[in-house]
């Protein structure tokens, strides 16, 4: 037996794309080939593995996504080459590339057929055919092809740049027209092949005060969120006062979105819907900010208006309630605004927005730190003046609420070392409660609240002004508690923008 583990070799960086446009293929088959290779080629692919493993010529080969960087580019290490039989330890390395737990073995060599045998599972991992004739050139310094492919009956053609270097690539793909956030992996074009991986899709919601990630999957009558995710980034620190966004906070948040659609590319969303809401409505140089996210990561963000806003979070909370008989508010709060939905059961009757947000209500009153009882009483009288519209609506049936001062009021009283959404989702905030956690945060700094079990990393500053304006929604309804749901317009938005359906994991 021998083994041939890849060291030593330099990662590449490549894109790929399945379908690619006719131009793309026409500029590069308009060079002269480098070289022509059919092979007929064996794929494992995963529903839950993002790393290549196949068999061609006699050779079990096993690639590792190291890196997905901010503009979608795929980094992508070779880690093991090996003839059959394949060894116990090699093994392990193919099982650990699939995400597939080991099997125990009872010898410490297999053959490649065997291999097959011990590791496909028609739930987890499939064995996909694959014919491929691939013509190789050269463009912008990188290696390129296009690959006509023939799987289960099916023709396709694919392009692919690689290089050493992102840069390059990224030249290449400019010069042949091609979009670099839509790259797919041979792993994850074969799974959807093969029936092991659906329709997958990603929102951002940049908010004023922090940047949510949700990504889901949609596999038959599965539904699965693959990340959930939210980074406190205070985009609206100082917007109050100048009506312009710091450069700071341009910044750290630029950094947040393009991480996460980072995280979503490498999650296999081949689309990214990314929306911004109070905050950019608010900014005057919101477009420098939108151009700053599409020229670092190529993703397009679109601001809302507060009525659309409001519209999407009423059909995300309406779907974690499940039916419901008589009226609904459906209220969410963020730093620069609260947006109210009032419905009955699925039917919207009216819906707006009020400036009213924790960013903004912070930054009026010092409620940063400890308060003294009059600063805390103009801060509740300002939030109950902003609320009048509120206050002429009839007594809702329910009232539930959506956003991060309410999971964080949420998590706060369950005391959730580690954030839980099951456990918000449902949670029942009473006056109370809300009263006592008041009171808890008015005496303490910053740095004290972040140390209370519950309260999300970001939020200590703002977390005061959240649970005055959650007390005052209430006394503006007239209402004794809310019912939190951990849902929001990013889950809304994945079910209209990306086709998905209700009952999609934590979507709608």
């Amino acid at each position: 037996m021998t083994t041939s583990v890849t060291t030593g070799i330099v990662p590449r960086w490549e894109w790929r794309g399945f379908g690619a446009s006719d131009d793309a293929v026409a500029r590069l088959r308009a060079t002269p080939p480098q070289g022509v290779h059919e092979s007929a080629e064996s794929y494992f692919v995963s529903r839950d593995g993002e790393n290549a493993v196949k068999v061609r010529d006699g050779l079990l080969d096993v690639k590792r996504l190291e890196e997905v960087d901010d503009r979608g580019l795929q980094r992508w290490r070779p880690i093991l080459k090996s003839p059959s039989p394949v060894g116990a330890a090699d093994l392990l390395v193919v099982l650990d590339a699939l995400g597939v737990a080991a099997p125990p073995l009872d010898r410490d060599a297999f053959r490649i057929d065997e291999l097959i045998a011990r590791t496909v599972d028609g739930e987890l991992v499939r064995a996909v055919a694959v014919h491929k004739r691939r013509t190789r050139y050269a463009i912008a310094g990188c290696a390129a092809e296009v690959t006509e492919v023939t799987v289960g009956g099916s023709a396709l053609v694919t392009v692919a740049v690689e290089s050493e270097d992102p840069a390059r690539v990224m030249a290449a793909l400019d010069e042949l027209g091609l979009d670099p956030g839509l790259n797919t992996s041979y792993p994850r074009a074969l799974a959807a092949v093969a029936g092991l991986a659906g329709s997958r899709g990603a929102v951002i919601d940049v908010g004023t005060n922090s940047v949510k990630l949700h990504v889901g999957e949609r596999r038959g009558d599965e539904r699965r969120t693959l990340a959930d995710r939210a980074v406190v980034t205070r985009l609206g620190e100082g917007l109050q006062a100048s009506g312009a966004l710091t450069s700071e906070a341009v910044a750290r948040t630029v950094d947040a979105v393009c991480d996460l659609a980072r995280q979503a590319r490498r999650a296999g969303a081949p689309a990214i819907v990314a929306v911004g809401t109070a905050g950019l409505r608010m900014a005057s140089d919101r477009d420098v900010f939108v151009a700053a996210v599409r020229d670092r990561c190529g993703v397009e963000v679109e601001v809302i208006s507060g009525d659309e806003e409001s519209r999407l979070g009423y059909l995300a909370a309406m779907s974690a309630a499940g039916p419901r008989s008589g009226s609904v508010v459906v209220v969410e709060t963020g730093g620069g605004s609260s947006q109210f939905t009032v419905g009955e059961g699925e039917r919207i009757r009216d819906r707006f927005s009020i400036d009213l947000g924790a960013v903004r209500l912070t930054e009026r009153h010092g409620l940063g730190g400890p308060v003294s009882p009059d600063a805390l009483a103009a801060a509740s009288a300002e939030a109950a003046a902003e609320l009048g519209r509120v206050a002429g609506l009839p007594r809702p049936d329910a009232l539930v609420g959506m956003g991060g001062a309410f999971t964080n009021l949420a998590a706060v009283r369950h005391g959730l070392t580690e954030y839980d959404p099951s456990v918000v989702e449902g949670t029942v905030l009473d006056r109370p409660e809300i009263d006592r956690q008041i009171a808890l945060y008015r005496s303490m700094t910053a740095e004290e609240r972040s140390g209370i079990p519950g309260l999300q990393k970001g939020r200590a500053e703002v977390i005061l002004a959240g649970a005055v304006i959650v007390r005052a929604i209430l006394d503006a309804l007239d209402a004794e508690s809310v019912t939190v749901t951990d849902r929001g317009l990013r889950h809304a938005l994945l079910y209209e923008r990306l086709g998905a359906d209700r009952g999609w994991g934590a979507t709608p």
